[in-house]
């Protein structure tokens, strides 16, 4: 799409305003003057009427001049009615004339008609035409008594045709309006017929004395005065168009083109990694609001800089963070048993654990280790909380764990000397719930204890499906000091699965908030229950990420699984 400059977009507006403006002052101006003129016409010419009737009537009573055109009009008009439709359609030849050769009209020096067009003369110099006619409203044409025009003069008896309305405005005029009427002709083009009505003697109207005006010199002079009032828009015109021009450049263009450019520049600066103020370089010195703005863009230079800054820093930071947290997720899957089988060479049990953080690391831990060949130890906890707090709060828990457990103790003594040292000083007011099993592998028999944790699932070979087992919990670890945990044993029989988890499982929720739960877990334990304990804890694995779809995951989900075999 074609792009037009500011400068040129204003300069057309100025122009067409202009030229508009113009156009609308020529249009009012000729109806103003047409009307004006129109009406000066009418005026002279009606004025010249009423002075040549007064004369003609004060001729008509001067026994001295001795010319009196009432009885002739009155004869003309006679003669005429007495006319034949077809006798009147002979106008103008030497048969018509003949009609009316018995009035005093011929025209030769002496009769009456030469005196009274001689008295009319005397006023045409000042119009186009002086003459007397009379109106016949039976015919709606204008019949002539004398005519002072040489050059195409009507005689007695002539007659046009004129509108019944013309006729009905020369007979019924009472005063004191002008009387006149404005129309085209085809033979005179546009004519002002002004008139004035003659009377005699007792008052009525004879006849009209009737002075016309062409009115195309008024079309003459409207060309006249629109083309100078055109040149004079023109050149108004291209002078606002110039100035404004000039205006526009200096006090919008430029200082827009100047922004615009430091815009670019600005970027282009950011690119190449360019430290420059490209606005506060501006100095715009226009007064309006482009300045204000450049001022507003200098500010927001100097602001994005600063934040662009903290960016960076805080971008540093995160990296930094990130490396740290991505180096604390190794140490910690690290001190969590990871390679599987863990233990090749034992064929009495079968063994698996798996773990995800809900965060970068988290609260949850297994762990499983060989107190003594006879005695392997499982654990499977979760800190309170989340993040780094949690997840060195799990590895101290897990190593006073590990080390109470391998000076011999048993179950409900391990967590009660964890739970003695964890509230020595817990500063931070955090727990970790804890199961902790021991197992003999030589007989099967469990012992374990349970401080505030989920229930451990049993799958019974003999009865071939997964039951809670619902021990009796104890308060979490890390809660009250001087708290004795209690014992209580499991006795697996061959092919028996014992699955221990943390509450990120039952508690997995969705985008309708609904949790995954308990019996959904047994419908998955049970319907992989003749699996490895690998498949086991993936099928519950991949059925809560199915259960959850796309919801975030709020909390970590850590499992551990272990077939007994026996021996």
């Amino acid at each position: 799409m074609r792009k037009r400059s500011i400068r040129k977009k204003s300069v057309r507006t100025i122009v067409f305003s202009c030229f508009a403006l113009g156009l609308t002052t020529l249009l009012i101006g000729l109806v103003i003057y047409t009307t004006s003129l129109v009406q000066q016409y009418v005026r002279h010419a009606f004025g010249i009427a009423s002075h040549a009737a007064m004369n003609a009537t004060y001729a008509s009573m001067n026994a001295h001049h001795g010319v009196d055109s009432a009885p002739i009009s009155h004869q003309v008009m006679t003669i005429y009615r007495g006319l034949s439709p077809q006798d009147r359609a002979k106008m103008g030849t030497v048969e018509y004339r003949r009609l009316f050769s018995s009035i005093d009209t011929i025209p030769k020096s002496g009769s009456s008609w030469d005196r009274l067009t001689h008295m009319l003369n005397t006023f045409v110099i000042e119009v186009d035409d002086v003459y007397i006619a009379m109106y016949d409203e039976a015919t709606s044409a204008l019949v002539y008594i004398a005519d002072a025009s040489a050059d195409s003069r009507m005689y007695p008896g002539d007659w046009e045709a004129v509108s019944q309305n013309e006729v009905q405005k020369f007979l019924n005029w009472k005063g004191p309006e002008m009387l006149y009427d404005i129309d085209r002709t085809e033979k005179y083009g546009w004519l002002c017929t002004a008139g004035y009505p003659l009377r005699d003697g007792n008052g009525k109207v004879f006849a009209f004395l009737m002075v016309d005006v062409s009115v195309d010199n008024i079309i003459g002079d409207m060309l006249d005065f629109s083309l100078k009032v055109t040149i004079g828009i023109l050149l108004l015109t291209f002078i606002i168009a110039w100035l404004g021009s000039r205006r526009i450049k200096k006090g919008i263009a430029d200082p827009i083109d100047a922004i615009a450019n430091a815009a670019m520049d600005y970027v282009q600066g950011r690119n190449e990694g360019t430290d420059r103020h490209y606005f506060s370089e501006l100095n715009l010195k226009t007064n309006n609001e482009l300045e204000d703005l450049s001022h507003v863009m200098a500010d927001m230079e100097i602001s994005l800089a600063s934040h662009e800054e903290h960016i960076r820093t805080i971008t540093a930071e995160k990296e930094r963070i990130n490396t740290e947290l991505s180096m604390a997720q190794r140490i910690q899957a690290a001190m969590m048993p990871h390679v599987f089988p863990p233990f090749p060479d034992r064929k009495e049990f079968d063994l698996y654990a798996l773990m995800h953080p809900a965060r970068e690391v988290g609260g949850d831990f297994y762990d499983f280790f060989l107190i003594d060949q006879d005695h392997l130890a499982l654990v499977i906890a979760d800190v309170s909380g989340k993040g780094i707090p949690a997840a060195l709060f799990m590895m101290i828990s897990k190593i006073i764990l590990q080390s109470c457990a391998m000076l011999g103790k048993s179950a409900g003594e391990i967590l009660t000397k964890t739970n003695d040292a964890l509230c020595s000083n817990n500063q931070v007011q955090m727990f970790v719930t804890v199961w902790l099993g021991i197992l003999e592998i030589s007989t099967g028999k469990m012992t374990c204890a349970n401080a505030g944790h989920e229930y451990p699932a049993l799958y019974s070979a003999t009865q071939g499906n997964f039951t809670l087992f619902k021990d009796k919990h104890g308060l979490v670890i890390g809660g009250l000091p001087d708290i004795h945990y209690r014992e209580y044993e499991i006795q697996l029989k061959k092919n028996d699965v014992l699955f221990v988890y943390t509450d990120g499982v039952p508690e997995a929720t969705n985008e309708e908030l609904n949790m995954f739960g308990t019996d959904r877990m047994l419908e998955v334990l049970n319907a992989s229950s003749q699996q490895s304990t690998t498949e086991i804890l993936e099928s519950v694995d991949r059925s809560v990420k199915q259960f959850v779809g796309p919801a975030e995951q709020f909390d970590d989900l850590t499992m551990l699984c272990l077939r007994y075999n026996g021996i």
